[in-house]
């Protein structure tokens, strides 16, 4: 399966929960395992609160739209961060991956970065 990227009108599409073709699925894995998928995330998740901005075209005081906005977009962004792997799990499911793949393979990543640092054994206390 070859990874295609989306176009933008695609990418658009898929940042308000819409599902990309079949050529892109790989595109979509990789979008919500990689090392940047929380910032990929939130740059989603702006994108779907943009049109939340237009209240500034209302009437009204500006100080009361500007908080308006400004509430709305926390509010949002809240939601949005607590789902975060929710989300991606979705989006994963939705272009043909089984359940768990997305959370899976993050975790894989994880650990394989963490052998290469610390070697073979190594645990945090933590966990």
């Amino acid at each position: 399966m070859a990874t295609t990227r989306p176009n933008p009108a695609q990418w658009v599409w898929y940042a308000f929960g819409g599902r990309l073709p079949d050529r892109c699925a790989e595109w979509v894995l990789h979008d919500v395992t990689c090392s940047t998928w929380v910032l990929r995330h939130v740059l989603r998740a702006l994108t779907q609160l943009a049109p939340f901005c237009l209240l500034v075209l209302l009437p009204g005081p500006l100080e009361i739209r500007l908080s308006a906005i400004l509430l709305g977009l926390l509010v949002g962004m809240f939601y949005s961060i607590c789902y975060m792997g929710e989300t991606a799990e979705h989006r994963a499911l939705k272009h043909g991956f089984p359940p768990g793949v997305a959370r899976e393979t993050r975790e894989l990543r994880r650990d394989v970065q963490r052998v290469a640092k610390h070697g073979v054994g190594y645990r945090p206390w933590w966990e």
